[in-house]
């Protein structure tokens, strides 16, 4: 039995899901459904590979009225790759249809003139879209927003971050007061408040776990690159094995070029995505990928917020992000679905700080190494410091030499501390080898006196 049937939802969204093979929903699903087929407005805190993009499509669609040729619902997003996707995924459920369900996706870069001819003469009932285009959309009259009933905020967090807030605002404002409004976040920030209380009364907060962040089926490996060229640690990376479809993320569009250069070099056919790249060429590319047509990708964080591919094996993080959400949203990309992915981190010494940061947010991970062609296991990371604990039984006169040798002092000082430590060595072994024979002694004495009294 498919578990989505306790929603309620129509036979023709049933039939889509078979399609997709949804079974079993998520628990993002199982919170979130009930409450928006309730009408009630929804914060949702969910991080990404959650399926909260069903969670929300899936109650919208179950109550968009295909005869009425109006505006009934507008999804947000901060970025086109994140459109797209959600695009993509409405339009598999709406194919199902009896009656057509129109789906307009709005987003920067695209031919503006074309879109308000097409809405002059037919509304959508579902828009789609990042907050410029759709906001431009409205402001030049080409969309009505009066019987709207749904407006998702979808990446709310990152919508702030990008500063498009004020847009998503304006866009609110020209809808119905009685609206239902969803707003879904890996995060919600203090300062989202403000809009939140503006719009929403008390709406139903939902919060999904924090062990859910990252799928169990991800295996996360840490490499250090310590006098290693990162280009050609990647390169090993990908040639390892066999990945179905690999991701490389780089903190800069500059970086991404770089490794996606030296890959090419190297005879592997690499798609690249990033804000650099103007955004007809990146829906072709992204298409091109959908397709499969390549086997490795390279990107910024850009794609990390706003890219859903199906069958990603193997994920590079080229560097540890700034942000450390990121590192969710990367990692995410893979192990979705119940599939296994492995997760590569790579990092350098001066890195230590930030690889500790990551596993205080849960990530457990594998230290390895690129032996002789293979990934194998490698030292623990915390050797040092525990090497540290046993530095504390030393005798507290060596500490304070050991401590001195350190130092910069002058060359015939150094001889002292070095005759110093090695008398020491010298007394202590002396000590040893005198309590070994004294113990011996006591043995021997022991033994004698045990056979004289049998």
């Amino acid at each position: 039995m498919n578990n989505f049937a306790k929603f309620n939802l129509k036979p023709f969204l049933m039939d889509a899901l078979e399609e997709i093979n949804f079974k079993e929903p998520t628990p993002v699903q199982n919170k979130i459904i009930p409450l928006i087929n309730d009408g009630k407005s929804v914060v949702g805190q969910s991080q990404t590979g959650s399926g909260k993009t069903h969670a929300f499509l899936l109650p919208i669609f179950n109550q968009i009225d295909p005869e009425q040729n109006t505006i009934q619902a507008v999804i947000t997003t901060p970025s086109r790759e994140l459109s797209y996707q959600i695009y993509e995924a409405a339009k598999q459920l709406a194919k199902k249809s009896e009656q057509p369900i129109e789906i307009g996706n709005y987003v920067g870069g695209t031919d503006k003139k074309r879109q308000l001819e097409k809405l002059e003469h037919h509304q959508p009932q579902i828009i789609i879209g990042t907050p410029g285009r759709v906001l431009d959309l409205l402001k030049a009259r080409a969309l009505n927003m009066r019987q709207v009933k749904f407006m998702v905020i979808d990446e709310a967090d990152m919508t702030l971050d990008m500063g498009f807030l004020n847009e998503v605002d304006q866009i609110a404002a020209s809808m119905p007061e009685h609206l239902q409004m969803l707003v879904f976040s890996a995060t919600i920030p203090q300062s989202l408040n403000t809009f939140l209380r503006k719009y929403m009364e008390n709406p139903a907060i939902e919060e999904i776990p924090t062990e859910t962040t990252i799928s169990p089926t991800i295996e996360n490996l840490l490499i250090s690159t310590k006098g290693r060229d990162k280009n050609q640690v990647i390169y090993q990376l990908l040639t390892l094995g066999e990945p179905y479809l690999a991701l490389v993320f780089a903190n800069t569009k500059e970086r991404a070029d770089d490794i996606t250069d030296y890959l090419k070099s190297q005879g592997l056919k690499v798609a690249k995505i990033h804000g650099g790249i103007q955004p007809r060429e990146r829906k072709r590319i992204m298409k091109e990928i959908h397709r499969l047509e390549y086997q490795f990708v390279v990107a910024t964080d850009l794609a990390a917020r706003g890219i859903d591919i199906e069958g990603v094996s193997l994920v590079i993080n080229d560097d540890i992000p700034e942000d450390l959400e990121y590192f969710i949203h990367r990692v995410g990309r893979t192990g979705r679905n119940g599939m296994s992915g492995t997760a590569i981190t790579l990092y350098k010494p001066n890195d230590e700080d930030k690889v500790v940061e990551v596993e205080q947010m849960g990530v457990k991970f594998q230290p390895k190494a690129i032996s002789n062609g293979e990934l194998v296991d490698t030292y623990d990371r915390d050797r040092r410091t525990k090497r540290v604990k046993d530095h504390k039984k030393l005798d507290p006169t060596m500490v304070g030499y050991v401590k001195k040798k350190k130092k910069k002092v002058k060359p015939g000082y150094k001889r002292r501390i070095r005759k110093a430590i090695s008398d020491k060595d010298e007394r202590d072994r002396r000590v040893a080898k005198h309590q070994e024979f004294r113990e011996a002694k006591k043995a021997k004495i022991k033994q004698s006196r045990a056979n004289r009294n049998r």
